[in-house]
Parts: structure tokens; sequence; C-alpha cells
């Protein structure tokens, strides 16, 4: 049952809802930004936005008219300078609840446009196809006419790609579809699609995807056409792209994060990149010194170990196929290795801090996209004898509440 309330809106959560602070306890309210009073529908701790009543000299207009609509993002309404300032206290937080005095840098940010990767969900209704991403907090999928968070090459490309799985889909299934950018065309990767397709379906795919001069597409692990081999440029390498391999959400993003990284390992003569999938940190780094590549997708590392070998001029680049959660390099697998990368999944890399906390390696990257497990393998690193020197905040996922954040530390 929902009650009509006016409400103070006293800061932003951790997911970008405006909180209002009653007797009752917090209310949260999307789309909502500090100190301004609200029209409301309360249920629980929820709400439902009705009108503005005081709007915030930092409400702005949104860049995309779905917004609100859309749950892809979270805040375009609030104003670039304040924005930044929340993403920045979001990984504060984080650090300041395990008790670290982090030095945290001034947030990098991108521009839009610029995000090389999208998952968009897809179903047959009685109007046609629609393609796009769910509705905030609802259950149904917004059609997408635009997205500027998105590279336009994507954006362009969905009438076309509607039309290209058009007899992929049932009345009742829900296909999601994978798109990156990739240096020489887009890639598309189906899921969920089930059954038997016939040649007249498998030619349909082709014939579309030709006029869209697509790369590549990909119903699960199977190519259903390929016009190009989809590669990534990372330094001066081409790497093949295995369908739906992990990337860095923004290019632009990637370059700062290499450029700190590689910074920091200034000077290293033996690197181990941990979590090093397609080799984003590997190749960069192996142009000044020798690096153990370390993942747990074979995928990724072979495409890594084909792309460093036709590479010249790179120091050698050793590669391992290896699940670093259940077992992660020992001190002694880290004997001369002066530096270490690692950019784990959102879970973090627990169990590898320990290792490097009792290790001798001298220089730690930590790279996440999760700023509280970054903050508790940080906390496990300066306990065994690291010194934070920096965290700087990336906001690749641009209006969302998600951070990027790459930690530097040194014995």
């Amino acid at each position: 049952m929902s009650e009509l309330a006016d409400l103070k809106i006293t800061r932003l959560g951790a997911q970008g809802d405006g909180v209002a602070e009653t007797t009752a306890g917090p209310v949260y309210v999307p789309f909502t930004l500090p100190g301004e009073c609200v029209r409301a529908n309360v249920q629980g701790e929820r709400a439902q936005l009705v009108t503005v009543l005081t709007a915030s000299p930092a409400r702005t207009t949104p860049a995309c008219h779905h917004f609100t609509h859309c749950g892809g993002c979270a805040l375009q309404h609030l104003e670039m300078p304040a924005y930044l300032q929340w993403k920045q206290e979001l990984v504060a937080r984080a650090f300041s609840a395990r008790a670290i005095e982090a030095p945290i840098e001034p947030v990098v940010s991108v521009a839009l446009g610029t995000r090389r990767r999208a998952t968009f969900s897809a179903r047959r209704t009685a109007r046609g196809i629609t393609l796009g991403f769910y509705e905030a907090r609802g259950r149904e999928i917004v059609n997408l006419d635009e997205c500027p968070v998105t590279a336009p090459a994507i954006v362009q490309a969905l009438p076309g790609l509607k039309c290209m799985i058009e007899p992929l889909l049932s009345r009742k299934g829900i296909a999601r579809l994978v798109v990156t950018c990739a240096a020489n065309g887009l890639d598309v990767c189906i899921e969920d699609v089930r059954g038997d397709l016939s040649p007249e379906v498998l030619e349909h795919v082709a014939r579309e995807a030709m006029k869209l001069q697509l790369a590549r597409v990909s119903l699960g692990e199977d190519t259903l056409y390929q016009g190009a081999l989809p590669v990534i440029c990372f330094g001066s390498a081409n790497v093949a792209l295995p369908p739906k391999a992990f990337l860095q959400a923004v290019p632009e993003a990637e370059a700062q994060m290499v450029t700190i990284v590689a910074s920091a390992l200034s000077g290293a003569k033996r690197v181990a990149d941990l979590f090093c999938g397609l080799g984003t940190f590997t190749i960069p780094i192996a142009n000044d010194a020798s690096v153990l590549a370390v993942d747990g997708d074979r995928q990724a590392i072979t495409a890594l170990e084909e792309a460093s070998k036709r590479t010249p001029g790179l120091k050698p680049v050793e590669v391992k196929v290896r699940d670093l959660f259940r077992e992660p390099l020992s001190p002694r697998e880290l004997n001369g290795v002066d530096a270490v990368v690692f950019d784990p999944p959102r879970a973090g890399a627990a169990a590898q801090s320990q290792s490097l906390a009792i290790s001798k390696v001298k220089t730690v990257a930590a790279v996440s996209c999760n700023p509280g497990t970054l903050a508790r393998d940080a906390r496990i690193l300066i306990d065994g004898g690291f010194r934070l020197e920096s965290v700087t905040p990336i906001d690749q996922f641009l209006y969302s509440p998600h951070v990027e954040a790459v930690a530097i530390f040194r014995r």
C-alpha cells in the first residue's frame, strides 16, 4: 500500500537514489537530489517520484529522452561537477569503511558516446521486435531509439539488428545481444535463443549481417556469420576477440588506466599480470618488462599468446591458464617478480592479495570495478606491509552507480 508524502532529500545513496530521512527510517527516491523537496508515493523504504517541489541548483537536463524510463542510467539529472564528486565519495567511503585513509585522486571522466560494449534484451511483441534495456525498476524492455552513453556505431545498428534477429525470437522468449565495437566492426553475440535454426533462418542472419557490415555474429559459442575476425588493439598488438571476452567498457578510460599502471610499474624488469584477460595491461607493459600473464579464461589467454608472438618489439610474455580464485600465485611463484597488476571481476582478489601480502613483491597496481572489494583487498595488502600510494577513480560507467578505480601500493 503506497502513501503520498512530501519529502526532503538529504543525500544520494550508493545506487544514486535520493535519500529522505523519516521517522520510519530512510526512504529512497530515484531521480531526486540532495536539498530537494519532492512529492512521492512511498511504499516502505522505496518511493516513486511524483513531482519535484523545490529543485536543486545542481539539477540539469538529462542527455537522453529515455532517462527515468530506461534503467540504464541513474544520474543524468545531476550536473557533472556534483556527479563526479559523488563518484569520488563512493570510493572514499569504501576505503573509510575499512579504516583506510586513502589518498583519493580527482575522478577521471569520459565523454558521451564512448562506451564500446552494450548488452541489450530483445523480445517479440504484437508491435514487432522490442530491443533495448530493461526499464528502471521494472520488467519491461524499453525500445531504444537513442543512447547517448553508447558508441554511435552500436546505436545506429539497432534497427538493423532488430531485423536480423526477428526470425530467432519466439513469442515467449527473451534474447540477449552483447554488441561490441571492435577495431574492425561490430561483434554481436546472441544468447538465450533456443531450438534448431533452419537454413533459411541462418541465411537471413547472414544476409542482414552483411547489410550491417558486421564483423561477426555468434549464437552462444557458435559463429553464424563472420565477415572479419574481430580484433581489439592493445598498444602495438591486434588481439583477436573471442565472443563476450572481458573488455574495459570505454577505450579512453582503458588508456588512462594503462597510463597509471605503466607509470607505477616503471623500472620493473619482471611483472605478473593477474586476471589479465586479453592483455589490456600485458601488451603495454611488455614494451619494457617481461610479463607473466595469468587468467582462467582459456580463450582469452590463447588470443593474448598468439598476439604477443606476432607483435614485434615486445619483451617475453609467458602465459598461464589458472583459476586465481581457487589457486592464487604463491609467494614462491612470485619470487623474481618485481611488480604485480591485478584486475579481477567484481568479487575482487582476496586470496591473491593474501599471497601478495606475504610475498617479496615491491609494487602492486590493483584495478577494480568494485570499490568495496578493492578496499577489502587494500586492507589485506596494507596489513601485510604495503603503503597505499594513490587511488584514482575512473568513471567509465557514465551516469551509473558503478565506478572503476586504480590503486597503487608500495612496500
